[in-house]
């Protein structure tokens, strides 16, 4: 039986496909990878929920946008800025549509990763995003 989590199981290119398609499956790929990083903690789970609510929208992946940005390769940063510049079929409800774009733009890489198979360069750029997020958190903690 196949793998259904095979990235190689889309036979497109991944060169080839929208932005809109990539940042539709970034999406997926994104909540996953932060509710795998929630599972892991001792958090009830009606609180992990929410803190995924919290990793995973538009103002976090604005905030991992300016994280990942000087990070990347020539090919990645084309992607996500390919994803950036989409035109969205929809308003952003609770977002600055700059924060919207910019999301777009994360979510698109991650999903071009993803199709790429690259998925230890995919756990690398969260990693850096949630270092970034967690050291944002703590510093105004140690000011005080």
């Amino acid at each position: 039986m196949d793998d259904i989590f095979d990235p190689g199981l889309l036979r497109e290119n991944p060169r080839q496909m929208s932005a809109a398609t990539l940042a539709f499956l970034g999406d997926a790929v994104y909540e996953l990878l932060a509710r795998q990083k929630l599972a892991v903690t001792t958090i009830p789970a009606g609180k992990l929920h929410r803190m995924a609510i919290g990793m995973v929208c538009a103002g976090a992946q604005s905030q991992a946008y300016e994280v990942l940005e000087p990070l990347l390769t020539e090919e990645e940063l084309a992607v996500l800025k390919r994803g950036r510049n989409t035109h969205p079929s929809h308003t952003a409800k609770n977002a600055k549509v700059a924060d919207y774009r910019r999301a777009t733009g994360v979510e698109a890489l991650f999903g071009y990763l993803w199709l790429c198979g690259r998925t230890a360069r995919l756990r690398e750029l969260f990693d850096a995003v949630c270092a970034a997020a967690e050291s944002a958190s703590a510093a105004p903690a140690q000011a005080e």
